[in-house]
């Protein structure tokens, strides 16, 4: 389809969605309506991974300060909200691929994903309380993916940090060099393009399955998903059959 806001290519096993509002991406009720059905139509693409950009010098600065007044804000969480619940119905792994400064919002859909790269220049962080609100993702996820002070730390304070920092605290798998980024991002993605699609959403899957569980609960879901579903894949077979014949794998992504 044809989108205001948003570019989608496939290319190279990846499903890319670059966000497109220059000249910071900043996110309003109808792009991110938009953002929703590209993340429909990534999930619904062959690519065993899904990537999601910005054109220009930034990721996203966040959500439009417009519609966070009383007569919108109802609205705006709504989308909001439906926007993440699309992203949580991919299978598939989500790279955030930051090439500039990603900021309330638009940090909230980095953090949201499950890899991310970034480039020496980007700049990250919730600033939402400088402006008297909170991130409400944020909120959620920070906390689940570093330690509580960190995590108090960026919903506190409000400030941005650079992707170095980013990568000291776990929050950024690899900071690349600006002038590089679009290469480097796209050789970091081939570690997980040649591996099997399914097999890499099923590992997802039982990854997230473990989440708010004790250890036995845990373990007994993610054995069902090795048991009743990776291991009645073809790729299954395939890998396990060329690792004992030292060949490289074949997959059928089935």
């Amino acid at each position: 389809m044809a989108y205001k806001y948003m570019q989608t290519s496939s290319e190279d096993g990846v499903a890319t969605i670059t966000l497109n509002h220059p000249p910071l991406n900043v996110l309003n009720i109808e792009m991110m309506e938009e953002l929703i059905l590209a993340l429909q139509w990534a999930g619904k693409q062959p690519d065993p991974v899904v990537a999601i950009t910005g054109e220009g010098k930034a990721f996203s600065a966040g959500v439009d300060i417009a519609d966070h007044t009383p007569e919108k804000v109802d609205a705006m969480i709504d989308v909001f909200d439906r926007l993440f619940l699309a992203m949580a119905d991919i299978e598939k792994p989500i790279a955030a691929l930051v090439n500039g400064a990603a900021l309330g919002g638009g940090y909230e859909i980095v953090l949201f994903c499950d890899l991310v790269v970034a480039s020496e220049k980007a700049k990250l962080g919730q600033p939402e309380i400088q402006v008297g609100v909170f991130p409400p993702i944020a909120c959620y996820v920070l906390p689940r993916l570093t330690s509580w002070p960190l995590a108090m730390e960026i919903l506190l304070s409000g400030d941005t940090f650079e992707a170095a920092r980013g990568e000291q605290m776990g929050l950024v798998n690899k900071v690349v060099p600006a002038d590089s980024f679009q290469a480097e991002a796209k050789d970091f993605l081939k570690r997980f393009t040649r591996l099997s699609p399914p097999v890499l959403a099923l590992t997802k899957k039982a990854a997230l399955a473990g989440l708010g569980k004790d250890f036995k609960a845990g373990l007994r879901a993610i054995d069902r998903i090795y048991l009743d579903q990776v291991m009645k894949t073809e790729d299954a077979v395939e890998g396990l059959q060329a690792f004992m014949e030292k060949r490289k794998p074949v997959w059928k992504g089935k």
